[in-house]
């Protein structure tokens, strides 16, 4: 097993980089499809406006009950946001807004420690998880209520 852990800088002859600039890219494939496949969305909600009818199905929730889920609005909220208008994404799905900003740090975390070479499992405590569950539970109780009409989309 001679020479297994040598520099890990050597070049490739095929193509002229450092074995090392190719293995961090080739970690980085998976970090840059999601990001191509987010931005895709985003694109496609961003160009597409949900605010015209028939462009895309109503939730079956607010159909059915008249009651909000705490996904209704999302999709305004994120063609606001594609567009900078963030007071309106905020005033169409605040959770949804916190979940893209959540979703960025996340994504950046990845590709840091991706980069570093470390692993990619990310753990939040489980007051973590349970703190998140009553968050959107408070609020698809509040935007359902009388007084709390500023959270509707």
């Amino acid at each position: 097993m001679r020479g297994v852990n040598a520099d890990s800088r050597r070049v490739t002859p095929s193509s002229g980089t450092p074995t090392g600039v190719r293995s961090v890219l080739g970690r980085l494939a998976v970090p840059a499809g999601v990001l191509a496949a987010v931005a895709g969305a985003f694109a496609y909600v961003g160009a597409v406006d949900p605010n015209e009818p028939g462009h895309y199905p109503v939730c079956p929730l607010l159909r059915l009950t008249g009651l909000y889920c705490p996904g209704c609005g999302g999709l305004r909220a994120a063609h606001a946001f594609a567009h900078g208008d963030i007071a309106t994404a905020l005033t169409d799905n605040a959770l949804a807004v916190l979940g893209f900003l959540a979703f960025a740090a996340g994504w950046t975390v990845w590709v840091v420690r991706t980069v570093r070479g470390r692993p990619t499992r990310i753990e939040l405590p489980s007051v973590a998880l349970w703190s998140l569950g009553a968050l959107t539970l408070v609020f698809t109780v509040v935007r359902n209520l009388p007084f709390g009409g500023w959270l509707h989309p």
